[in-house]
């Protein structure tokens, strides 16, 4: 069975799934699996088709150190246990810079290009690259995709591009790109199926979870979202503040004395929900309490994503559906109907038995808009992305080595 396997690093997990690839290129997932807790308790968790368990494990700190040894783990199980041998692994690289505008077959010299914007996503690039460097190293001939969280914003408008400062920066690579793009993509692709009436309409999509943004759709094609050159733009999330005074930073480093690595620090891990709230960055937990500081955290999540959605409207020009998608948006029936409430303005209303039943459309039946809820589904993306390179590829006579 010819396989792809799927990878998404962060700093203390290394989640993978299996997709088989059947018939004329279709994709269907075998196995979702994740090591946590590197480098502290890791433990392999893993299910497969229906979510039937395939695997609960702990391991000594010492044999999962870093992102590279849990993928060695993750490796070893799938091939030793379970006889998998992918083709081919797409990863997710969050920042693909100016140059990236698709998926790339990734090699030392694609390696070293994406390497430059590590400072602009020091919470994923460095992690994303270490397992591309790691599988180059065992197995060089195996190919590996780099799927980008950039690239679907790469065809908006130079308006919706560039920043008020002098054009030699826009030229540097200094300009808004937006983020959550495989995600973005997935919701685009699917509109057709779940709503063909508005999916060549006026979209925004609300990608909310621990990272949060949003984007404007016109046609399927993103025209303008709430992030830019970094993933700290625009929503309030976990730990990272979205819009903020450029001000304040340099009031950190003027008068608070905090050095460059101090406030990026600041910014990405001690701010935003955790930051506002001071008990944490998670939003189940945050819903639980009935701390005043808390309810201040939620109050300015939700109030911020309805400020959000009325600048995506304007620059739609008006709107014809909004999308709820991520881990708070698919899950969080308390958050939606606020933001829903947020957004009676453009003519929204809620059905709350829909809403409570998750149900795909929640808007009430006199909502001047529909409201859907759309799980996303990156890695299936990365998988399409990969096998779509790989079919593209002059092939014969060529012998890709697996990773067994």
């Amino acid at each position: 069975m010819d396989t792809i396997l799927v990878v998404n690093a962060g700093s203390s997990s290394v989640k993978f799934q299996i997709f088989s690839v059947e018939g004329e290129g279709d994709l269907r997932r075998q196995i979702k699996g994740q090591i946590d807790g590197i480098g502290s308790r890791p433990r392999l968790r893993a299910s497969g088709v229906r979510g039937v368990p395939l695997a609960h494990r702990a391991y000594p700190i010492e044999s999962v150190s870093d992102v590279s040894a849990a993928m060695g783990v993750a490796s070893g199980w799938l091939r030793d246990e379970l006889r998998i041998s992918p083709m081919a692994v797409g990863h997710r690289v969050v920042h693909g810079g100016p140059d990236f505008v698709g998926p790339v077959l990734i090699d030392h010299g694609i390696v070293a290009q994406l390497e430059r914007f590590v400072a602009l996503a020091p919470l994923h690039q460095p992690h994303n690259l270490a397992l591309v460097r790691s599988l180059l190293a065992n197995f060089p001939t195996l190919p590996q995709v780099a799927c980008f969280d950039t690239a679907f914003h790469r065809t908006r408008d130079a308006v919706s591009d560039h920043y008020a400062i002098p054009h030699q920066l826009y030229a540097e690579g200094v300009r808004r790109y937006g983020f959550h793009g495989l995600s973005y993509e997935y919701v685009a692709k699917t509109l057709p199926h779940v709503a063909p009436e508005i999916a060549k309409g006026r979209v925004i999509v609300a990608h909310l979870g621990s990272g949060a943004s949003m984007c404007a759709l016109k046609g399927g094609r993103s025209i303008e979202s709430t992030m830019g050159f970094t993933a700290l733009d625009g929503l309030p999330m976990g730990t990272r503040p979205g819009q903020i005074d450029p001000g304040v930073v340099l009031y950190l480093i003027s008068e608070k004395g905090m050095s460059p690595a101090k406030v990026q620090d600041f910014l990405y891990r001690d701010s935003g929900l955790k930051g506002l709230s001071g008990v944490s960055n998670d939003m189940r937990e945050l819903e639980a309490s009935e701390d005043p500081k808390v309810k201040l955290a939620i109050d300015y999540f939700v109030y911020r994503v309805g400020l959000h959605a009325g600048m995506l409207a304007a620059a739609l020009q008006g709107l014809d559906a909004f999308v709820f998608t991520a881990g708070i948006g698919e899950n969080s029936i308390r958050i939606r109907a606020r933001i829903v409430d947020q957004l009676r303005w453009l003519g929204a209303t809620l059905n709350p038995i829909g809403n409570s039943r998750h149900m795909r459309l929640i808007s009430g039946s006199d909502s001047c808009i529909p409201v859907y809820v759309i799980p996303t589904d990156e890695e299936l993306m990365i998988a399409q992305h990969t096998l779509s390179l790989l079919l593209e590829r002059p092939s014969p006579g060529v012998r890709h080595e697996r990773a067994s």
